[in-house]
């Protein structure tokens, strides 16, 4: 397993272009985040390469995420808005080597039909994988809990698998956030070995309040157990609340000496 913070969750106490050098002296290799709404991204390229570190994967923008917002590429009134982004999105991938862009689907809207914001966005991402397969990014689709987020569009693991069918590109593939479908669905590890073949990025934070592996409900020993056995090559994206006063109390479970490489289940703490 390796183990990516996502910067949009950990490190909040400094300014979002100094998490960067944080999540390196943490001992991290690698970083995750949301679309960097209101960044410079001259300076986000610049922080990244200072810190010497991959993008395991970023989101494209998902409109006004702490307003509400949950994704663009549903919405008939903001779909040029999304394609905007897209190009935006993939020569910052392109430039600092990401390799997957993950495209949140939005949430029902009133007044129109389900079917229609289905078809608007399989068109959608179907027309940003063609963009994103000609650097060879891959474009992800995650399925995301309805009772922190309002109407989701793809709230369960079907959901997001029938739609990335849907879309029918090679290179659009499932984000697996453990968190999310332990609200909506639980039956993590069975569905872990059931999709593991298409899915391509995980996401971890510990149920019910979202806080680091160790803190809540999940058994995380028997889930990264299950992911080394089958196994799992590609990221684990940190995607929690620390409920300790710093992020790097919140790491404890996971070895400062382990974090940039390679993890083995024996050598959490866990």
């Amino acid at each position: 397993m390796r183990f990516c913070p996502n910067l949009s969750m950990l490190f909040k106490d400094v300014d979002f272009v100094d998490r960067f050098q944080r999540a390196a002296d943490a001992g991290f290799a690698a970083v995750e985040f949301w679309w960097p709404s209101g960044e410079d991204l001259d300076r986000v390229e610049a922080a990244i390469k200072e810190g010497g570190l991959q993008v395991a994967l970023f989101n494209f923008d998902a409109g006004d995420m702490p307003g509400g917002d949950r994704g663009l590429v549903s919405d008939p009134e903001r779909r040029q808005e999304f394609r905007d982004n897209v190009p935006v999105a993939l020569e910052l991938a392109r430039s600092v080597g990401c390799p997957r862009l993950n495209a949140l689907a939005g949430l029902r809207l009133d007044g129109v039909d389900i079917a229609e914001q289905l078809e608007l966005a399989a068109d959608n991402v179907g027309w940003a994988a063609d963009q994103a397969a000609e650097h060879g990014i891959e474009v992800m689709i995650e399925a995301v809990n309805t009772f922190e987020n309002g109407p989701y569009l793809l709230p369960t693991t079907n959901a997001a698998a029938d739609f990335v069918e849907r879309v029918g590109r090679d290179n659009v593939k499932l984000q697996y956030d453990a968190y999310h479908m332990q609200r909506m669905e639980g039956n993590l590890v069975a569905t872990l070995r059931e999709r593991i073949g298409s899915i391509t990025h995980i996401q971890v934070a510990d149920s019910p309040d979202r806080g680091e592996p160790g803190s809540g409900e999940l058994n995380y020993r028997y889930i990264f157990a299950a992911l080394e056995e089958l196994p799992y090559e590609g990221w684990v994206g940190l995607e929690y609340k620390p409920t300790t006063e710093t992020t790097e109390e919140s790491l404890a479970w996971l070895p400062e000496n382990k974090r940039g490489g390679d993890v083995r289940l024996d050598d959490l703490n866990l």
